[in-house]
């Protein structure tokens, strides 16, 4: 505990101590994959909570802040942060206590300081649990995927694992600089020489679907959908930045997945490739439930959360699967991203948590990466425009409805909680 009873208020912490925890507070919620709008949203409002004025700007590499305090006089306290940082990646325990701690600060439950020390409590080191974690989420979640296609049992087992062994690969690549900017690729090409060797000395193979099931986690759809949702919102440079950095995830992994494939048939390997979905409804809807669970650990949520995240996961895809039969893939798509998008909102209204832990796992299933990649590996094996025009042309589709989707479920049930 603090020695001066009056430092658990908020108001009577020194003006640089709480510009110093906004400016964490913001840095931490961009590295838990917080997009533009909604982080600067928040920014503000805990700013204001703690009377400080501030002008925030977010893009994905990193924060502009720009405080100043509202009791003295005009330019006199004026300070500017510049924050550089990478990427931001979901994690949604830490992005649930980070917002926990702010609130705390915020509402003088706890003291600046104390909000620093919890804040840093969040930067232990992964454990060997959390590792094999993050492995499995790996495995399960091409296995799971590949069964929601309905692909044969070899073709299921094949892809689950691979996963694991992108995942193997990547722990090991992003140790280092070099290895980690080429892991994508290098993660494609791994996709490639074992979907390659079990098509041809095993048994026949959907070869490009194999190899999109092993990559699907690190298929940047999510970024995609969320880079449309910024430029909706205005933020022009975060949007575009988001956009592009989707788009160079997209061909790393084309480029990698190409060069393991011209690699094998130079060597004079002939794979087995076949367009079979033979498997019945029931293995659908349990790779649905096995996919869940996989982007629950690859979104690092809370144990507590497992059936917040679980239950999301399913509703997203049930009422796109059954919405599309009904009126079109497009509006089922729209329905699944309105119903989640509200719904995370009335998460946050009624648990006073982040809705990211109800909105997000359920957009997951609706995002369009594996549709995109599809189609530009289909582009470039067969040189050929007209090849991966309808794949492209439906990514465009499923991006407009899932933004709209999110738009109206906005406008349905207002958040309360702008993360």
């Amino acid at each position: 505990m603090s020695a001066d009873p009056t430092a658990l208020l908020p108001n009577r912490a020194t003006y640089a101590q709480r510009v110093a925890f906004v400016s964490e507070i913001a840095g931490r919620l961009h590295s838990y994959g917080t997009t533009a709008q909604r982080l600067e949203a928040a920014v503000v409002g805990l700013s204001q909570q703690l009377d400080l004025d501030c002008e925030p700007w977010s893009n994905p590499t990193g924060l502009i802040l720009s405080f100043s305090d509202p009791t003295q006089a005009i330019g006199s306290s004026d300070i500017t942060r510049v924050i550089r940082l990478g990427p931001g990646d979901n994690n949604l325990h830490k992005l649930a206590m980070a917002d926990q701690i702010a609130d705390a600060v915020a509402s003088g439950q706890m003291s600046i300081a104390q909000g620093h020390t919890a804040l840093r409590q969040l930067d232990r080191d992964p454990t060997w649990r959390d590792n094999t974690q993050m492995l499995l989420s790996f495995g399960l979640g091409s296995a799971g995927v590949a069964g929601m296609w309905r692909l044969p049992w070899l073709d299921v087992v094949t892809a689950g694992i691979t996963g694991l062994l992108i995942g193997v690969l990547l722990f090991y690549a992003d140790r280092r600089v070099a290895t980690r900017e080429a892991g994508e690729a290098l993660a494609a090409m791994l996709a490639g020489f074992v979907v390659v060797l079990v098509a041809t000395f095993i048994g026949p193979l959907n070869q490009n679907s194999v190899i999109i099931a092993a990559l699907v986690v690190l298929v940047p759809g999510m970024t995609l959908t969320n880079a449309v949702n910024e430029l909706t919102s205005q933020h022009w440079v975060s949007g575009t930045a988001r956009f592009a950095g989707a788009l160079t995830t997209i061909m790393k992994l084309t480029v990698g997945a190409m060069i393991a494939v011209t690699i094998t048939r130079l060597l004079g390997l002939e794979p087995q490739i076949r367009a079979l979905r033979p498997q019945p409804e029931w293995v659908e809807w349990g790779s649905v439930v096995l996919a869940s669970f996989a982007f629950a650990m690859l979104f690092r949520a809370a144990w507590r959360d497992y059936p917040w995240v679980m239950a999301a996961s399913l509703a997203g895809y049930a009422i796109s699967r059954y919405g599309g039969q009904q009126w079109g893939g497009p509006v089922g798509i729209f329905l699944a991203a309105m119903a989640l998008a509200a719904a995370g909102n009335l998460f946050g209204r009624v648990v006073q948590r982040p809705g990211a832990i109800v909105r997000l796992p359920g957009i997951i299933m609706l995002v369009p990466g594996s549709i995109s990649l599809r189609g530009v590996l289909s582009l470039v094996q067969q040189q050929n425009v007209n090849a991966g025009e309808s794949a492209l042309l439906t990514v465009m589709n499923v991006v407009m409805a899932l933004v709209a989707g999110l738009l109206f479920g906005n406008l349905l049930i207002p958040a309360r909680k702008n993360l």
